[in-house]
């Protein structure tokens, strides 16, 4: 079993927000310091912290534990129809269709569904 590096989590979540641990720290209400005691294994985070960090960069609290391995889309304030384009989408990307020139049928499906979705 590997061994889970919490604050390389963090550490990585934060920099390719381009956030320093200043400003995660105003966001979360820590000091500078105290952020970057998480991001060196030094202490953990108590929980209410965990949730604030979740939430500022759109993981799970799994993600952020290590347990789950993927990122997580925030689908509030979108319409069936949207989520639905949206998990076409994440399909076609995880696809292993990557070689063909030109669109496949379902990129060109998803294009019209995108084209009405913003025109409606």
């Amino acid at each position: 079993m590997d061994v889970f590096d919490f604050g390389l989590r963090i550490r990585e979540l934060r920099e390719a927000r381009h956030m320093s641990q200043e400003t995660l720290g105003k966001k979360v209400g820590r000091s500078k310091p105290v952020i970057s005691s998480y991001e060196n294994n030094i202490k953990i985070p108590p929980l209410e912290v965990l949730i604030k960090m979740s939430s500022i960069f759109n993981v799970s609290l799994d993600y952020l534990a290590g347990t789950e391995k993927g990122e997580v889309f925030d689908c509030g304030g979108l319409t069936a129809g949207q989520i639905k384009l949206m998990n076409l989408l994440a399909d076609e990307f995880r696809s292993k269709n990557k070689a063909q020139k030109g669109l496949t049928q379902s990129q060109q499906q998803i294009l019209n569904l995108l084209l009405i979705e913003f025109f409606e």
